[in-house]
């Protein structure tokens, strides 16, 4: 599962928990629940940081994935990178509608 797919479905989980608020009558359900939503929220942003550890972390996967071959970890990187940035613009438009 690539980093977008994570963030989409953090995102997902986050609305659909923030829907199910909705139709709770106890107040303190109800912000146990916006907690939760909100925490997602903050996870799926934390995934799209353009950083060197979260690139490095995701490009070693990506290796891991594709059977550990040598001489490819530039395109690995630069996949890893393509797909935090992608994230990360996922994360800030669903951020932005809120």
């Amino acid at each position: 599962m690539d980093q977008k797919q994570i963030v989409i479905s953090l995102l997902a989980k986050a609305y659909k928990y923030r829907n199910l608020a909705r139709w709770v009558g106890d107040r303190e359900t109800v912000q146990r629940i916006l907690a939760l939503a909100d925490e997602l929220i903050q996870r799926a942003r934390a995934l799209t940081r353009p950083d060197e550890a979260n690139i490095r972390r995701r490009a070693r996967e990506i290796w891991k994935e594709n059977g550990r071959p040598t001489g490819r970890d530039e395109e690995f990187w630069l996949q890893a990178e393509r797909e935090i940035r992608d994230a990360e613009m996922l994360a800030n438009e669903v951020g932005d509608d809120q």
